[in-house]
């Protein structure tokens, strides 16, 4: 089909240019100038949902040293001819990005900001030679090129460019900045007593902005992405006409990540209208402000991978692009419990909250409140009502993909969690072909784990391979056996000895030993046990899980 989607694109011209297929965001250029007057605009959204590619447009519009009437050809915004007329490629902007500032101590951080300032410079190496700029920004801008400022000229340096933009053209300039909570993000992990990254990295990127932001003669207006509103820090403090949009906020909420029409014209253009219902279920749920949208990252992904194949099954693209981990820190919280409200959740239920859209890195895991918020505001949960206002808020888990991650959190923690002389028990019985002894162990291990009625077999698989970890066993998952694949074989090489086990979940408690036999069959049918070569044992199990419930029947020998 002649139909391109790119993939991890996020420059709106190289997109445009190579004929990728745009979902038209531009009127939001509009609305920004002309339905606002505010100096500051922060946009908080979760990782992964169009705010780099956003910033990159707003970027090819207002550029005065670009010509952009050919890839804007067609688009929205031009059916706002005046207002094109008076603000396409005719102010400077200065432009940067903070997303790829990711480092292990203060001192990595700090030269990859060095790095990227220097980078800009480079961009902008030509404005030194227009014979209007002061002598001393131009000392100080070939400093910031060849990374040999000091820590007060990098704080001043976004001033600094803006100074020389503005003495060569003589307009004020726009100021974007992308993603600029994640060096505080990443700090924030590493802080401690003994290594204060996060005060260090907060005091350089609060010099930075408020020397860019607050009464800057040189500044037009500015346009800021991150995931978090920051107000303990007070990095926005008194910056004139500040306005901060978060997922709680109506105006400008279709504007970052797809709505239902959208995803529809997208499928039509790609003729895949039949995966309708499963990018839905799998991508969609999201709540902001008063938009229902879908998670373009995805939605973007899936489509590149339905070009390949039409009957391609849809995958978690999102939990491996941005950190996880603060998930199961929270679900390690026993001081907070959560427990009652996270089972709740997996088990597609709603619950209602403060939520606060202000928070600080430093002090995200103070307060239940903060879990709820942090999980709201990066993408792990979503509004259950787009009507909805105020502090307190129904959260759900938002789709598929989401609760997937939620599910391989749980088995996560059970598999940090789990007692080793449970799992000794469990294996003494497997080894003793004790059936009723390893449905008893097992059952009691699902016990010990977040409650979850919507199992299905994929989790009760990775919940049996979890069971099975840090006991000196090679253990294999869906691996090539004989003729197919089997859910679990364990090797005990030291005794030349091995465990198959193939799992089914079953709809009734009264279904569970039929199921057994039908796993047993699949075992015998698939040749699993003729595909394990050189030892001498091999035992093998069907299992039936029901909610909490195991029942193991084992193969005669």
């Amino acid at each position: 089909m002649d139909f391109k989607v790119g993939v991890g694109k996020s420059d709106f011209a190289d997109l445009r240019k190579s004929d990728n297929y745009y979902v038209d965001k531009t009127k939001i250029l509009y609305e920004l100038v002309h339905d606002t007057d505010n100096k500051v605009t922060l946009f908080t959204r979760p990782r992964r949902f169009g705010k780099t590619l956003m910033i990159s447009m707003i970027e090819n519009f207002f550029n005065i040293r670009k010509d952009s009437r050919e890839i804007f050809g067609g688009l929205k915004i031009t059916e706002y001819g005046e207002f094109c007329d008076a603000w396409m490629n005719q102010y400077p902007v200065l432009s940067i990005s903070f997303k790829d500032m990711e480092a292990l101590t203060f001192d990595g951080a700090y030269k990859m900001l060095k790095t990227t300032v220097a980078d800009v410079c480079k961009e902008l190496d030509d404005l030194m030679e227009e014979g209007v700029v002061n002598e001393a920004d131009a000392e100080i801008f070939r400093q910031l090129m060849y990374t040999s400022a000091d820590e007060d000229k990098v704080k001043n340096s976004l001033k600094t460019i803006m100074r020389m933009l503005y003495a060569v053209y003589g307009k004020k300039v726009i100021l974007l900045i992308d993603e600029y909570d994640v060096p505080l993000a990443k700090a924030s992990e590493k802080d401690s007593a003994q290594n204060p990254f996060y005060s260090s990295m907060l005091d350089v990127i609060k010099g930075l902005m408020s020397t860019a932001l607050k009464d800057n003669e040189y500044l037009k207006f500015a346009v800021i992405t991150g995931c978090l509103k920051i107000a303990k820090e007070s990095i926005f403090t008194g910056t004139n006409n500040f306005a901060s949009y978060s997922v709680l906020d109506e105006d400008f909420s279709e504007y970052f990540g797809f709505s239902g029409d959208e995803v529809g014209e997208l499928l039509a253009a790609a003729d895949r209208q039949d995966k309708s219902d499963v990018i839905k279920e799998w991508y969609d749920g999201y709540v902001f402000g008063d938009s229902f949208v879908y998670c373009p990252w995805d939605v973007i992904n899936y489509m590149s991978a339905l070009k390949k194949r039409k009957n391609a099954r849809p995958k978690n693209y999102w939990k491996n692009t941005s950190h996880n981990g603060i998930l199961l820190s929270f679900v390690k919280r026993t001081d907070f419990k959560v427990k009652g409200k996270f089972e709740t959740l997996m088990n597609g239920g709603t619950i209602v909250q403060n939520i606060s859209d202000e928070l600080a890195y430093d002090t995200l895991y103070s307060s239940e409140e903060h879990l709820w918020s942090v999980l709201l505001m990066t993408g792990y949960l979503t509004k259950a009502d787009a009507g909805e206002e105020g502090r307190r808020v129904s959260l759900k888990i938002p789709n598929r993909e989401i609760a997937s991650i939620f599910e391989d959190t749980v088995v996560t923690y059970f598999q940090n969690t789990i007692d080793n002389s449970v799992q000794k028990s469990m294996m003494e019985a497997l080894w003793n072909q004790d059936e009723q002894a390893a449905s008893e162990v097992i059952s009691d291990l699902l016990w010990k784990t977040i409650s979850y009625n919507d199992y299905h077999e994929d989790y009760y698989h990775a919940f049996l391979a979890g069971a099975f970890v840090g006991l000196g066993y090679e253990v294999e998952s869906n691996k090539k056996k004989g003729l197919g694949r089997p859910d679990i074989l364990l090797k005990d090489e030291d005794h030349r000895r091995a465990i198959i086990i193939e799992a089914k979940r079953s709809e009734r408690e009264s279904d569970m030993d039929a199921d057994c036999d039908e796993a047993i069959g699949q075992i015998i049918s698939q040749k699993y046990a003729e595909g394990v070569y050189g030892y001498g044992q091999i035992l093998c199990y069907g299992a039936a899980f029901f909610q909490k419930q195991a029942k193991l029947k084992k193969l005669p020998l």
